[in-house]
C-alpha cells in the first residue's frame, strides 16, 4: 500500500508489520522512523544493515526469535535495503512472528525495483516514497523548530544555515540542536556566530575524527585536524563524544579479552556494529586493552573539566590531548 509523507500519521506499528521508506532524504526518513519507533517504547530497537543480514542469516534469525524478559517484542530496522533483501522479508512473512516490525530504510528504488512493487501491492504493507526537500522546505522547517523553542533569527540568518545543509534535513537538525545550545548559554545569534557553529558541515565529521584516533591512525587524524577549522563550542562535542565512544570500545575490549575472538565479539555486540565500522572498530579492540581504556576516559573527563574552565584554551588543549592518544603506542 503506497501511503504520501503525510499519512504517515496514519501508520499504526502494533498493526503494520512490514514498512518500507525509501528515497533520497535521509533526514525526513530518520525523523518518521523515529516518531514510529515512539508509538511503542516497551519493544526492543534492533538495527543493521542490509549487508549484515544478508552475510549471516542464521544471527539474525536469531536475534529475532530470541526472547527477552524485558522487553515486549521487536522492531527491527534495516537500513540500505535493496531487492535482495526481498527473499529474507518473504520468509519472515510466512514466519508470522508476533510482536515483530520490520522498518526497511531504502536508497532510490526505480520502478522496476522488486521490493518496491511487492510493498505497494500488499495493502498490509506500508510503502512511501521520501523525495529531496527544497530550502523552501528546510526554511519553513527552521523557523517552526526555532519558533518552538523561542528563539529569535532574522530571515537572512535562516537562509544562511540552511544554505549551508546543502538540502539535507538530517544535518540540518544537528546544526540547529548546536544553535540551540549556544542560545542557552545567553550568547547572541548572529550570522559571525552562525557561520562558525556550522562549519563542520563542510569538514570531516567529529565521529570520524574519534574513530581514527582510537585506531591510532596517524596520517589520517592529523590530516583531519588540519583540514577542520573547530571552535570552542565543537571542542565540548568532540569530548564527548570521545567519552561515548571509549565507553562502547571497552564493551567490546572486554570481551575480546575474554574470548579471543575478534569475529565473535564483533558480531555479537549490541546494539550491532554496522559493516562499515567493522574494520576500524577491530582496529580500535587491537589497539587498546581494557585497562588502557579505562585510563583514557579518566583523562577524558579531566580535559572536559579543563577545557570548561579554560574554554578560551579549548582548542589547543583537545587537540594537543587527541595528537598525544594517536602517537602514543600502547605497551602489550
Amino acid at each position: 500500500m503506497i501511503l504520501k509523507n503525510y499519512e504517515i500519521k496514519k501508520i499504526n506499528i502494533k498493526i503494520k508489520k512490514f514498512i518500507l521508506f525509501y528515497g533520497e532524504n535521509s533526514g525526513l526518513k530518520k525523523f518518521e522512523i523515529d516518531k514510529l519507533i515512539l508509538q511503542d517504547v516497551e519493544r526492543e530497537i534492533l538495527k543493521y544493515y542490509e549487508k549484515d543480514v544478508l552475510s549471516n542469516l542464521d544471527f539474525f534469525y536469531e536475534n529475532i526469535l530470541s526472547q527477552s524478559f524485558f522487553n515486549k517484542g521487536k522492531i527491527i530496522i534495516i537500513k540500505k535495503s535493496t531487492d535482495k533483501i526481498l527473499d529474507t522479508i518473504k520468509e519472515l512473512l510466512e514466519k508470522n512472528i508476533q510482536d515483530l516490525t520490520i522498518i526497511l530504510d531504502a536508497d532510490l528504488l526505480d520502478n522496476k525495483s522488486k521490493l518496491r512493487k511487492f510493498f505497494e501491492k500488499d495493502k498490509e504493507f506500508v510503502c512511501t516514497a521520501f523525495y529531496p526537500d527544497t530550502n523552501q522546505t528546510l526554511a519553513k522547517l527552521t523557523y517552526d523548530i526555532l519558533k518552538k523553542k523561542k528563539i529569535l533569527i532574522s530571515p537572512s540568518n535562516i537562509n544562511l544555515i540552511v544554505n549551508k545543509c546543502n538540502g539535507d534535513r538530517d544535518i540540518l537538525i544537528k546544526e540547529l540542536t548546536k544553535i540551540e545550545f549556544f542560545n542557552k548559554n545567553g550568547k547572541k545569534i548572529t550570522s559571525e556566530n552562525i557561520a562558525k557553529l556550522t562549519n563542520l558541515v563542510e569538514n570531516h565529521s567529529i565521529s570520524e575524527l574519534i574513530d581514527n584516533c582510537l585506531a591510532r591512525n596517524k596520517k589520517i587524524t592529523i590530516s583531519i585536524l588540519n583540514e577542520n577549522n573547530f571552535n570552542n563550542d565543537d571542542c565540548i562535542i568532540i569530548t564527548r563524544s570521545f567519552i561515548n565512544k571509549a565507553k562502547k570500545l571497552l564493551n567490546l575490549s572486554s570481551t575480546f579479552e575474554t574470548n579471543k575472538n575478534i569475529d565473535l565479539t564483533i558480531s555479537s555486540a549490541k546494539p550491532p556494529i554496522f559493516w562499515k565500522e567493522k574494520e576500524i572498530t577491530k582496529q580500535q579492540i587491537y589497539k587498546w586493552k581494557p585497562k588502557e581504556i579505562k585510563k583514557l576516559i579518566y583523562k577524558l573527563s579531566e580535559i572536559e573539566l579543563q577545557i570548561k574552565k579554560n574554554i578560551n584554551n579549548s582548542i589547543n588543549l583537545i587537540t594537543d590531548f587527541i595528537l598525544s592518544q594517536t602517537l602514543t603506542e600502547i605497551n602489550n
